[in-house]
């Protein structure tokens, strides 16, 4: 069971509905379902959980309560972490999210709302949010609370119409299978125990015993009273087709995984645990996954919690740092080169690596080392002055 199954009541119609349709064969969709989605989706909520919200100020990083709140503890009943991934799974799953701001300035992702778009020129608003069993009876404007649109028109029409197909096959499979393994057997009966109803009750539960032996018992022996002829007819499928079968299972529990990844853009491998090309896919996930939606996140944060003299004189910002912050050693060679040029200075390669600029006055110098000269100047080194 994913982290969030009970989280979100939103579009909980569509959200439900294929699990509930199938009551009679829950195997059909529901797990196929969950597991599915709660494997991509919750990959994607860990990657932004374990993100750095930063306040910055020009260069310098700013520690007040609005960087307290994203980065610690947002609500009192959540910590940062859980917050951040409660906000990924619902716009996922979704397609948007909503943060409110409380009375007492805390912020908690809405579990249900109703969105009223339809104002023309006027601020959009949400009415009826619920926060857990909490409903507020107000609205909330659009530019008081945090709003995303996550867009993936492709992963809302997978999830709610080709997982019929794919639970159609998934399910027939399991049922070929618990078939092909069904234990199954005649009871021969004289004429003489039918006659008596009281005996034929008891016989009845013998019956019922005896099958219930056989089902949960590795070893199995029970008596056969005078009378009765048990024949098994059980199927006898071979242990090559059983694997045969489980493995068409699996392959298809794989194929919907994969297919869930590349529309949300994660790289397949990363979910399959595949250690080929591990790098490449890694860029990928960040380039085609995280950023996109970083970018959204940052656009809204600083659109709604910064004030507009805050964001163009003070240079105020709200930056994401995620786990895609290089590590310094690793690109040891290629800083020494953008030092030694003479291109940019060491404060500026800290901010590049996401670090904050040093207060030593030689980090603001640009250094050359290198004889990075013009090919028509003369040159400068050579014998003696005659």
């Amino acid at each position: 069971m994913g982290l969030f199954d009970k989280v979100f009541r939103k579009n909980s119609a569509i959200s439900w509905m294929y699990d509930l349709e199938y009551l009679k064969d829950t195997s059909k969709k529901s797990y196929i379902k969950q597991m599915a989605l709660n494997t991509v989706i919750e990959f994607v909520a860990r990657t932004i959980a374990q993100s750095e919200f930063r306040v910055m100020e020009g260069n310098k990083i700013v520690k007040d309560d609005l960087y307290y709140l994203l980065n610690v503890k947002p609500n009192p009943n959540q910590n940062a972490v859980q917050f951040w991934q409660k906000f990924i799974y619902k716009a996922l799953i979704d397609n948007e999210v909503l943060i409110i701001q409380s009375d007492d300035d805390y912020l908690y992702v809405a579990d249900d709302y109703e969105h009223e778009d339809e104002l023309g020129l006027l601020p959009q608003r949400f009415k009826d949010v619920m926060i857990n069993d909490f409903k507020y009876n107000r609205f909330f404007k659009m530019e008081d609370v945090i709003y995303i649109e996550y867009a993936n028109q492709k992963l809302e029409r997978f999830t709610h119409e080709l997982f019929e197909d794919y639970g159609e096959i998934f399910g027939r499979m399991i049922n070929l299978q618990l078939k092909n393994n069904q234990i199954r057997g005649i009871v021969n009966v004289e004429s003489s125990f039918m006659k008596d109803k009281e005996l034929n009750k008891e016989l009845q539960e013998y019956m019922d015993m005896i099958f219930d032996v056989f089902n949960n018992s590795s070893t199995a022996v029970v008596p056969l009273p005078k009378g009765l002829e048990y024949q098994e007819h059980s199927s006898k499928g071979s242990s090559k087709s059983g694997e045969s079968a489980f493995k068409e299972m699996e392959e298809l529990r794989k194929s919907i995984l994969i297919d869930i990844s590349r529309i949300i853009g994660v790289p397949p491998s990363l979910i399959l645990g595949e250690m080929a090309d591990l790098e490449k896919a890694i860029q990928s996930y960040y380039k085609f996954c995280i950023n996109p939606l970083v970018r959204k996140i940052q656009a809204e944060l600083n659109g709604k919690m910064l004030y507009k003299d805050e964001y163009l004189e003070k240079e105020m910002r709200i930056k994401i740092v995620g786990i895609d912050k290089r590590d310094p050693l690793e690109l040891a060679e290629a800083i020494d080169k953008l030092k030694s040029s003479g291109n940019y200075t060491g404060n500026e390669i800290r901010v590049m690596l996401g670090d904050e600029p040093g207060d030593d006055p030689h980090l603001e110098e640009y250094v050359l080392t290198k004889n990075y000269e013009s090919v028509n100047d003369e040159p400068t080194e050579g014998g003696d002055n005659e």
